[in-house]
């Protein structure tokens, strides 16, 4: 027992020296292009530009800290950008009973679809990417339906549109609130829980896992469904943010989580990961888009939103080309 606590600290040692340089590398890129942007736009650090730019990134980031804790297992959800929308078009149908009724309710519709990938993947042995797929698609279809394949408008006379809309303190707004809640609550979950070394040593090697006699399938349970609840929260957020529940918004928003957290240096194989670092990648993807919208503005260049996708999958490739260089140094060394 002592040795097997030995080791674990020893693991748990090595682990946060990883991620904090991981934090470090995104930090430092991070204080470097706001320096960069602060002495070429006059406006890229007035209050309005930062509270937009958080408030609007912030569903970016809670469906980023969800899909941390599903990579770290070595899984994937595909499914988030679809429960996002679905969630919105659910919590505009229940918008008119206030924000008391619809954020729960928009959070139980992500923990619905997160229970059953995690069943899925859990119970009948199906893949992540196939399982989340099949929740993506099948969201997806009941937003459509739901919504009768329109923005389903929210109501107004309700406290509905404070949630997105409004500020804590006449200051900092409600969106920005809820996602450093959520960070702070994913944080001390896997840094100061067993869930979150459960969590790790599952994405390391879940067949040891087992052997060592953890819950493998409460843990993925567990993270799934977290997953889950965030991209529910942010579909609660599209919907008051925008004054309506939108079934086609959220396609390729699992594709800006994931890129988010490679960037962020969590392996895509499992194992190691931080949430801090997750956090300022995502904040880095959003802060370079905020750039080209300034650009534009200037009128120095012309990029459409649709280079964004072209951006995040270009810095999605160079982080899991590096990744993958990294591991395979790191396996020949072990070799010899």
């Amino acid at each position: 027992m002592n040795i097997l606590s030995m080791m674990s600290n020893l693991s748990g040692m090595k682990r946060k020296r990883n991620t904090s340089k991981q934090a470090e590398g995104v930090l430092v890129a991070l204080m470097l292009i706001t320096l960069f942007a602060s002495l070429r736009y006059d406006a890229f650090l007035s209050e309005y530009n930062i509270m937009t730019f958080l408030s609007y990134n912030s569903m970016f980031i809670l469906i980023g800290l969800g899909m941390c804790f599903v990579i770290m297992t070595g899984g994937i959800d595909l499914s988030v950008g679809s429960v996002v929308a679905l969630s919105s078009v659910v919590v505009a149908h229940a918008s008119p009973y206030g924000i008391e009724v619809a954020l729960p309710v928009g959070i139980l519709v992500g923990v619905l679809a997160g229970a059953i990938n995690a069943f899925v993947i859990t119970k009948l042995k199906i893949v992540p990417f196939i399982a989340t797929l099949a929740m993506m698609l099948g969201a997806r279809g009941m937003a459509l339906v739901l919504s009768d394949n329109q923005s389903v408008q929210v109501s107004w006379d309700s406290n509905f549109t404070q949630f997105g809309l409004g500020k804590m303190f006449d200051f900092i707004p409600w969106p920005i609130v809820a996602m450093l809640v959520a960070f702070v609550f994913c944080w001390i979950l896997l840094e100061k829980f067993a869930f979150g070394r459960h969590v790790l040593s599952i994405g390391g090697n879940e067949e040891a896992s087992k052997l060592m006699g953890l819950e493998v399938n409460k843990t993925l349970f567990g993270v799934y469904i977290l997953s889950g609840a965030l991209a529910g929260l942010s579909g609660v957020m599209l919907a008051s943010g925008f004054g309506a529940g939108q079934p086609l918004e959220g396609l390729g928003w699992e594709l800006s989580a994931i890129a988010a957290v490679v960037v962020g240096g969590t392996l895509l194989t499992g194992g190691l990961g931080s949430i801090t670092s997750t956090l300022l990648g995502a904040i880095l993807l959003g802060l370079i888009f905020n750039i080209l919208n300034f650009e534009n503005g200037l009128g120095t260049i012309s990029f459409s939103a649709y280079w964004q996708s072209v951006i995040r999958g270009g810095f999605l490739l160079v982080v899991v080309v590096i990744q993958a260089k990294v591991i395979n140094s790191k396996m020949r060394r072990t070799e010899f």
